[in-house]
């Protein structure tokens, strides 16, 4: 009978993840960094003057950014390893971070704002694969939710920093952690299972060694080589993705998480929380001091989430979100529609305020990273490159046309319109997720590609 594991068994695994996701604090700053900053770019706060529709263009160059590195993150985690990956990323991002401070003109500023989100893709693609393959499946859930909620703080420092502080203060806070992940990650081991599928038996044993704290680790290594090698006819082609059975479920599963996760109003309502509280006619709180709060509460429900995933599993958090999450929803689209219809809402136009705060909480209780978790658990270590880039793609795809859909149809049917369909895709990602999704909770990477394959 195994022993259970102490804290001083998990510890490597825990310090690789922190270290290795540095980058991930750096990229949600990036994320939310056009929120405070289209105000100081349009109102002429600094040597840098934008009209609306340039400064608005600094969130689509960064999206174009995310796209543009698919093709080298895809290349770089097989061809020189997830660690060096994550490194190159971080490099880059601050680099992009030093660009910002000294950027003469809005075209740099541009250009700095299209790698970043290059390395910010890089880091989404690397680390969920590399915090996947080193962690030990009794706490995989919580170290992968450990990556959303490092880029949900740095959402939070953006919010703050950027709103009350001086220009430079963002991006300086980014190079430090960037550069803290340069300096420090190095010294962490690579992946064993890279090791393995790359044929360096001995360095994977070396590997984790150091993961697990400990010498006896014949076993387990011997389970990701047969792990690795019932892979094998899997040659990590573009195809494989559909014409394996298992890659088939695995990719129809990640393709319907990563859109619901958009179409139940995550990218909607942080990129349009103002206006949304603006239209309901609110004055119990102001936009900033409520853009903060929402900030703050979804690193809160996602820190929960975490804590319980390995718990309760990830079917379980799912269900419980998406219900709550088309609860919250509908509120909100009953008040808009009430209101578009003529009726005296002001004195419960602290409805939608109070929904979006408690969206912030069930969203993050599962709909909101348990497809991050289960996206780097359900690919096989032959196609995990080519899947989870795969899964970034549709990540872009539902944040972009998510945030089209909802703009046109405010402009031609009214607000509450397209809270309707956010409400329906939520109850929908709740039976999507009671008959499809499989539990994968405490369940090696191995098992897990048996049981999507029906075995």
């Amino acid at each position: 009978m195994q022993k259970p594991l102490t804290f001083r068994d998990n510890f490597p695994q825990i310090l690789a993840t922190f270290l290795g996701t540095l980058m991930a604090i750096s990229d949600g700053m990036t994320y939310g960094w056009t929120s405070p900053m289209i105000p100081y770019f349009t109102e002429g706060k600094g040597n840098i003057v934008m009209t609306e529709k340039e400064a608005q263009f600094m969130e689509t160059i960064n999206l174009l950014g995310s796209a543009s590195g698919l093709p080298f993150v895809l290349y770089l985690v097989n061809k020189i390893g997830r660690k060096k990956s994550m490194l190159i990323a971080s490099f880059l991002g601050s680099l992009c971070w030093l660009t910002l401070i000294f950027a003469p003109n809005k075209e740099i500023i541009y250009t700095a704002r299209f790698f970043a989100g290059m390395a910010g893709d890089m880091c989404f693609v690397a680390a969920p694969m590399y915090v996947a393959e080193i962690a030990n499946h009794m706490i995989r859930g919580f170290l992968s939710a450990s990556i959303y909620l490092m880029m949900l703080l740095g959402v939070i420092i953006v919010y703050t920093t950027g709103a009350y502080a001086p220009y430079y203060v963002p991006p300086i806070i980014g190079i430090v952690l960037t550069t803290s992940e340069c300096i420090l990650f190095p010294f962490m081991p690579e992946s064993p299972y890279y090791y393995v599928y790359k044929g360096e038996k001995e360095l994977a044993k070396k590997s984790l060694q150091k993961l697990r704290n400990s010498s006896d680790v014949d076993a387990e290594l011997n389970d990701i080589q047969q792990s690795v090698d019932r892979q094998k006819n899997n040659k990590g082609k573009l195809q494989d993705l559909v014409t394996n059975k298992t890659n088939r479920v695995a990719l129809i599963l990640m393709t319907v998480l990563n859109l619901g996760q958009h179409y139940s109003g995550i990218t909607i309502m942080v990129m349009n929380l103002h206006s949304i509280l603006e239209n309901a006619g609110s004055t119990y709180i102001d936009s900033s001091v409520a853009a903060i709060i929402f900030s703050v509460v979804m690193l809160i429900g996602g820190s929960i989430s975490s804590v319980v995933i390995d718990k309760f599993g990830r079917k379980a958090l799912l269900i419980m979100s998406s219900v709550s999450t088309g609860l919250v929803l509908s509120s909100i689209t009953v008040y808009y529609h009430l209101k578009y219809n003529g009726y005296d809402v002001s004195s419960v136009s602290w409805i939608p305020a109070v929904s979006c705060m408690i969206f912030a909480a069930t969203f993050k209780l599962g709909l909101g990273l348990v497809p991050i978790v289960l996206t780097a658990e359900i690919f096989p270590t032959t196609i995990k490159a080519i899947g989870m880039t795969i899964a970034e793609v549709w990540y872009i795809v539902g944040a972009v046309t998510s945030v089209s859909v909802y703009s046109w149809l405010i402009d031609s049917y009214g607000m509450h319109v397209p809270f309707y369909i956010l409400t329906v895709c939520s109850f929908t990602m709740c039976f999507f997720t009671i008959f499809f999704v499989p539990e994968t909770k405490g369940k090696t990477l191995d098992e897990i590609q048996l049981m999507l394959g029906g075995k």
